[in-house]
């Protein structure tokens, strides 16, 4: 079975080609077929921000490293037990690529996200196939192509990242960050209500999109004063709400500064392992009361998801595709910037599945 993986264990940013990481499709072995398992041919597979980080060796260096987990396709076989979600063969489905096992004590407890049997389970499905377990696919509504479909996943951190936050309606709301998770995270909050919705972005071109679609106000921390900017736009207030969906170093530390005092700040984006913020305890947890957090997965959070799925402007995030054999090219067009987001096709099952070109 032809998967994307990592190849070579090194920052796919490295000027030193001998030192970088590399990416590459190799043959896998097939999944196995169990009794309450489905597989799924699938048809894309999105690339995420935290890919390149399993090319540094995040979670592990043993090569090859099989990639994707933002994916969807059709139901090509069910297990014998698979039956108790209604799910046929033919369907159009995307899906959670962990399958949370609900008998450890986090499981129990509330807390999937802290299952400690969670990678037992972790297949890749930048790949021909998948084969999950039932409790982690999802049937796509009838209005929802299987192009946007590989989105459930982005948009189950959104809503996890919106539940971290306990917005209220009329809550001052600024995001940094305008890639994938950044933008659907903003479509998010306008649905609950945001108010002074801001983004935070250096690039243009992703300041554009999300005042298309939704943000009321940008700024640029490169060019501009974020603090008093953010400051003329609470009328000194600051956001009540803070979401970083950035990933950068640079730009985590200022965020504490443009929060309300009783603010919340979401850490929303993944980290280097050895990177420390200096964090003033008087001046923000005594004085300001802010209350900060971050995500992990997004348990509880997939049914959500494919309720707002349909109502979610993607276009821009689906425009850049590129076949399973190109996925070189794919991940270099994602490092690239020039795409807010890199989707793979893995398999061309449109006519299969009755769908027409998304």
């Amino acid at each position: 079975m032809r998967t994307v993986a990592v190849t070579k264990i090194g920052s796919l940013r490295d000027p030193d080609e001998g030192a970088r990481g590399r990416i590459g499709v190799v043959d896998f072995p097939d999944q196995p077929l169990g009794p309450e398992d489905v597989r799924i041919r699938v048809a894309y597979a999105a690339i995420c921000g935290s890919d390149p980080h399993l090319a540094e060796g995040f979670f592990g260096t043993d090569v090859p490293i099989g990639l994707g987990h933002e994916l969807s396709g059709v139901v090509e076989a069910l297990g014998e037990r698979a039956v108790r979600n209604g799910l046929r063969v033919g369907d159009r489905v995307a899906g959670n690529f962990l399958r949370f096992c609900g008998t450890c004590r986090p499981c129990q407890d509330g807390r999937q996200q802290f299952c400690e049997n969670i990678q037992e389970y972790n297949r890749p499905g930048m790949a021909e196939t998948v084969t999950w377990h039932e409790s982690q696919v999802y049937r796509l509504p009838d209005e929802v192509s299987l192009l946007k479909g590989c989105l459930l996943e982005p948009t189950s951190v959104a809503v996890r990242i919106a539940d971290k936050t306990r917005i209220r309606v009329g809550d001052r709301v600024a995001v940094c960050g305008g890639g994938p998770i950044g933008q659907l995270a903003l479509q998010v909050m306008r649905m609950y209500g945001a108010t002074s919705l801001t983004m935070i972005e250096p690039i243009a071109e992703r300041r554009e999109m999300a005042l298309r679609h939704g943000a009321q106000h940008v700024i640029d921390p490169v060019s501009e004063n974020q603090f008093a900017r953010a400051d003329e736009i609470t009328d000194g207030r600051g956001y009540d709400v803070v979401i970083d969906a950035s990933g950068s170093v640079r730009a985590v530390r200022g965020l504490l500064d443009i929060a309300a005092k009783g603010g919340t700040v979401v850490y929303g984006a993944m980290y280097p392992h050895d990177f420390e913020m200096p964090l003033g305890l008087s001046d923000y947890l005594y004085l300001k009361e802010l209350t900060l957090t971050g995500v992990f997965v997004s348990p509880y959070a997939f049914p959500r998801a494919l309720q707002i799925l349909p109502h979610l402007e993607v276009d821009e995030l689906t425009a850049a595709v590129f076949d399973l054999d190109d996925a070189v090219a794919a991940f270099e067009a994602h490092m690239s910037g020039r795409h807010p987001k890199v989707i793979i096709r893995c398999n061309d099952v449109e006519s299969a599945a009755g769908e027409g070109t998304p």
